[in-house]
This record gives C-alpha cells, structure tokens and sequence, in this order.
C-alpha cells in the first residue's frame, strides 16, 4: 500500500502512516512497532520525513510575498515588481549659528559635508551625532560674520565610499557596505579618472521615464542585512560607467526614530574660508530653529507586503484613488496615512477632481510648499482631465464613559483596576487600529480590551461620544460645516416633536461662545423635522443647567443621516476652548457604537476625554447575592446637554425665534 498524506506537519501522525504502510507488508505483520528496536529506526524516519516537509513548506512559503517571512526574501520579490522598499529615515533639525571673520580676509565660510554638531545633552547615556551630505558656504557680511541660518543637519554619521571602475570585473556591483543608511541623503559623483578634478553628479531615478543614454542617473535596490547596491546605466537608459571612473559616493547612517527630539547641540564641525584655511574661532553658540524630527525605522516586512502589490497594480499611473493611496508615499516618504477619494462621492459632486488627504509622521498638517511639491510630483501619474487636490485632514475623537464592575474580593483597590483599564486604552488609542484614514473604532473590541484588564472585572456598560472642533473665525461673518462621517442618534427617537411638553432635539452638544448681537454665552442646539432625517440648528442659552432658552432660530442645519452640520453665516466673537486657535467642540452620539473615519476624516481615541468609573459588583462579591441592592448603570449617553462646564445666564427671558 502506498504512504497516504503527507501535507500535514504532525509529526506522530508521520509516525502513523509509515506503521500503516509497514503493517501492510506480510512480511512485517508480526512486529511490535511500540517496544522492538524497529520503533527506534521508524522514529528516525518519521523525523527525517518531518524535517523534509517542515522544510519543503518554509521553503514554498518564502517563494510568495504574501507568505514569506525573512526580509531577504521578501524584499526580493517586492524588487521582481520593482518596488523600493523605504530605507530608514535620518532625524532633521534645523539649526542657526555665526561665525566671526573679523582680523581675516575671508569673503565666505564653508561649512565641510560630515560631522556638524553633537547632541549636548545625553540620552540614554549616547550623545547623538549629527552631519550634513553636503558642503555649505555662506558670504561674510560687512560686519565680519558668517550667519547660517536655519540649515538642516541630520542625524547620523557621514560615510564616503568610493569605486574603480574596472572593464575586468563583469557584473561589477556598487554595494554600500553599512546598514542604517538613508537613501534620501546618498550622493553620487563620477570622476572620469584618478587624479581628475571633473566630476559629475547623478541623480537617483525610480523608473524609465525620461531617462535616456546621456542621463546621469543610478538607481538603488536593498539587498541583504539592509545594504543598498547602487544600479548604474547601460548606455540605453542612463549613462554607462566606463574604466578609468571613480564612483565616490556619500552617505549618512543614522539611528532612526531615537534621533528625534533633540534640542541643544554643541558645534563639532569644520569649518574653511575661500582660501581653505581653518577657522577654529569666533564660532557662537548653536541655536535651534527645529528640534530634530522625522527619524523612523526602515520599512517593516508587513508594510513591504502591503504596499509592494498596491504599486504594482498601480503600474505608475493614477487612475483610481488607489492609486493616489499607493503613489503618494513613494513621493512623501514621511506620510504616516493616506486617503484619496473622487468628487464624485461628495454632495454636490465634483467630477474629475481627487481628493487627497495626508497625515504627517511628525506634525498634524502638511506645510503649503509640501503640498505643492507632492501635487507636481502627482501629475506626473496623472492622467489627462483628472485634477489632484489635497485637504488638509480633519480629525474625528472618539471619547467614552466606561462604568466597570469588578469584584472586590481579588482587586487590591478600585485605583488599581482603574489604572490598568486606562493604560490598556491608551495602548489601544496608540495602536495602528485607530490613527489612520479609514480607521473603525470597534466597540465590541474595546469592551473586550477593558474587560480582560484585570481578573476582577465582571463586565462595563462603555457609551461613546464623537466629537468635531469648529475652528471659529472671529469677529467674521463665516459659514461653518461639520462633517463626522457616521449617522447621528436621536433621542427619543419615533416621538412626536413635542412629547409630555419636552422638546425633542438637543442631539448635539457644543462648548460655549459667543457671536455677535447676543450678550449671552450661547450653544449650539438642534430640534428635528417631521421623518427625524433631517433637523435645524439653533442657538440657546441656559438659564440654569438643565434649563435651555432658545435665543435664535435657524441659524443652520443638520442632517442625521450623513452627520452633517451646516452653519449660516455667523459672526463669532469668542470661543470658551482655545488650544492655539479659537474652537467649539460639538459632539454627538452615533447611530452605531462602531465609528468609522470616512474619507479625509483622521479617526483618534481622545484619551482627554475617556472616562473611567469602578463600580463594586456586589453580586460578584457575594455581598449581595440577591441583587436588591446592585447598581444599574444606563447604557445611553445623557448628561449635561452641553459641553464643559456650563455658563449660565443672569436674566431671565422667554424662547425668541426668527
């Protein structure tokens, strides 16, 4: 009989099957297979069958993006559809210092490529280096002083590493012997031959395009232990390098994501006149214009499998939002999330245009020149008639109320369940489920999350809220429109307008301020329209903390459907929250306890506004088995009808409406 099934790993089901097969034989029928000396060689034969597959699966494995596992492998196939993994990121900061000429007869300073400033203050016992790739001369003024003003320097140490072109090695490769090094900041020139002092500067390229046999060009691929191998011309797509040349390339290495937020430096650099002589005096202090930022790791092996594919199916061109997504980071390495969208999904459409929204590694917004760059970078993917815009993105918090039940008999104290339930949420709010385009909070998974922190916890009743800050503009007439993306809940939801003399509405909760023509500190309300789909948005003020007066009517809309709130032209004066700019948070709660971050809108857990409360399950405990005295807690927001701290009116007045 033949050997059945081997496509598992089970290493006594191996066993099995080659006692099946042996007891098959007439020959073998009589052995004891468990205590005879045959048991010892079917073991062997199990294990070497074992190891074979085990090995013959890893090896089938690594054959396939999608399944493979070692970074080598990986990295390899993403090359075969020629994509480019991103190399670890140099921190940047931005420094300014003087240097005073005066008693020489220099007319410029250079500041030499290498080593510039070291980090004055240690981290970690390690005192960061910081250089520049290339030289910088700044003229002397008539006050005798050299200013260099706000120059980068980037984290790391700078390498140069040179080549001889030789007709006798074919294949000739042009590998960069470190790890660590960003790609960004390589430098390459040719020198046409020893002792020559023409050199010529190439440039790093990423495709064919308008590349033809005079260009300059190298392109680069990642090789093994996270080396880089410079790939030059043939003679057709970019300049051929030929015996005698010299290749001399720059480098820096640099130590990622631990370089960032470094503030003082100490000036380690050298520094030249127009003469070459030294200047080793007169240099003052460094100041910071930046403090460093921008470093991270290299690109991790999940996020090669997920975005080599993308680009790939993107084939360098931008048709589809898709490929807005998959392009822009090759073209802003620094972007931490992207969401494209079409006008046509927007209300009135806008056919033909692309929405772009981008989150930063390092910052909330991208800087106008930013945006211009990625913008021109885009239409060369572009196709013809499709106009590219980018927004800037707009964030959507999330914020909860968790009442947690726990028994007494194994928590030591309710400050101890609390702690642990608040730092497993701010683990979770850190995480890559939330802080990105597209993003869902997942309320079933966030309970699990606050349940499975301590073993004294019996069970939560979490609510949740989202929330949108209005960036007012003061002393302005400005119309306003909030867009949260998820549908809205109403309460009393299926009631008439008026239900027991209670006013249907105040669905949504704003923080104070104040607009013009009114005295009072006013809020934002909302009373819903016959069909509960669609409402209007009034202003009130309170006369006491459960009592609204409504002051103005129909200053705007509000759909509940989509979650839009729109605002007529109003003129705010002042704003209760002001974090760097005047806003009005407004709040809601959802339809579904699920939110997503639909299109440019940046989901975030608000840890600032997660709030936790224990609560002693008696029942648990056994102090109250019967449950008489167990403490019920609502599972539907309530509360204040507004936000902060309420501001209450010092007149009495009646409802006005317009």
């Amino acid at each position: 009989m033949p050997l059945v099934n081997f496509s598992n790993l089970d290493f006594d089901q191996i066993k099995t099957s080659i006692k099946d097969y042996l007891r098959a034989n007439s020959n073998f029928t009589d052995y004891d297979y468990e205590g005879s000396n045959l048991s010892t060689i079917i073991d062997i034969l199990a294990y070497n069958t074992y190891i074979t597959s085990y090995n013959a699966n890893m090896v089938t494995n690594e054959v396939f993006i999608d399944g493979a596992t070692l970074r080598e492998n990986v990295v390899s196939l993403a090359r075969n559809i020629g994509y480019v993994p991103r190399s670890r990121n140099a921190a940047k900061a931005q420094v300014s210092f003087a240097v005073n000429t005066s008693g020489t007869t220099a007319v410029s300073v250079t500041l030499k490529k290498g080593i510039a400033l070291v980090s004055s203050n240690v981290f970690a016992n390690v005192n960061y280096v910081f250089s520049i790739p290339n030289d910088i001369t700044v003229p002397v003024n008539s006050n005798g002083l050299a200013l260099f003003n706000s120059i980068d320097v980037y984290e790391g140490t700078h390498v140069t590493q040179s080549f001889n072109v030789s007709s006798r090695t074919p294949n000739q490769k042009y590998i960069l012997t470190n790890s660590g090094i960003d790609t960004d900041l390589i430098t390459v020139s040719v020198r046409e031959a020893p002792g020559s002092t023409v050199t010529r500067t190439f440039k790093q390229f990423n495709s064919l395009y308008d590349v033809t046999s005079s260009s300059p060009v190298y392109f680069i691929q990642e090789i093994e232990n996270e080396r880089y191998e410079l790939l030059f011309g043939d003679g057709t797509f970019g300049i051929q390098l030929e015996e005698p040349n010299i290749v001399e390339v720059g480098y820096i290495t640099s130590s990622g994501e631990t370089g960032n937020n470094i503030s003082q430096f100490t000036f380690a650099g050298q520094l030249v006149d127009n003469n070459n002589t030294p200047i080793t005096t007169g240099i003052s202090l460094i100041t910071t214009d930046q403090t460093s930022f921008g470093g991270a790791a290299i690109e991790s092996v999940e996020s090669v499998k997920k975005n080599a594919p993308q680009i790939y199916a993107s084939q360098n061109r931008a048709v589809t939002a898709a490929d807005y997504e998959s392009l822009i980071p090759r073209i802003y390495p620094e972007a931490e999330s992207v969401s494209a969208f079409g006008g046509e999904e927007l209300t009135p459409p806008q056919y033909g245009k692309v929405f772009i929204s981008v989150k930063p590694e390092n910052g909330v917004y991208l800087s106008n020149s930013i945006k211009e760059d990625i913008s021109s970078q885009l239409r060369k993917y572009s196709v013809a008639g499709i106009v590219s815009e980018l927004v800037d993105l707009k964030y959507l918090y999330v914020e909860t109320d968790s009442y947690v039940y726990y028994n007494e008999n194994k928590a030591h104290s309710p400050s101890v369940v609390s702690s642990l339930v608040t730092n497993n949420i701010n683990s979770y709010a850190n995480s890559t489920e939330l802080n990105k385009f597209g993003a869902r909070f997942k309320y079933s998974k966030y309970q699990k999350i606050i349940d499975d922190s301590h073993a004294s916890i019996t069970s939560n009743i979490t609510t949740v809220q989202m929330r949108r800050d209005l960036e007012a503009v003061l002393d302005s007439f400005a119309e306003y429109e909030l867009c949260f993306g998820n549908r809205f809940y109403i309460k009393n939801h299926g009631h008439s307008p008026i239900s027991n003399g209670t006013v249907v509405g105040y669905n949504i909760k704003s923080s104070a301020f104040k607009v013009s023509g009114i005295a009072d500190t006013v809020y934002l309300g909302d009373t819903p329209n016959p069909g509960l789909k669609t409402g209007k948005v009034f202003l009130f003020k309170l006369n006491s903390p459960t009592e609204p007066v409504i002051v103005k009517q129909n200053i705007g809309t509000i759909d509940y459907v989509k979650g839009e709130i729109k605002l007529n032209p109003i003129k705010i004066i002042s704003t209760s929250v002001n974090r760097g700019t005047p806003l009005i948070e407004v709040s809601a709660v959802p339809y579904s306890n699920d939110v997503i971050g639909l299109q440019d809108l940046y989901l975030q857990l608000d840890t600032n506004n997660v709030v936790v409360n224990t609560v002693s399950d008696q029942i648990a405990s056994g102090d109250d088995v019967s449950g008489s005295n167990y403490i019920v807690t609502s599972s539907y927001s309530n509360g204040s009808i507004v936000r902060g701290t309420p501001v209450l009116t010092t007149t009495q007045t009646t409802n006005q409406s317009s």
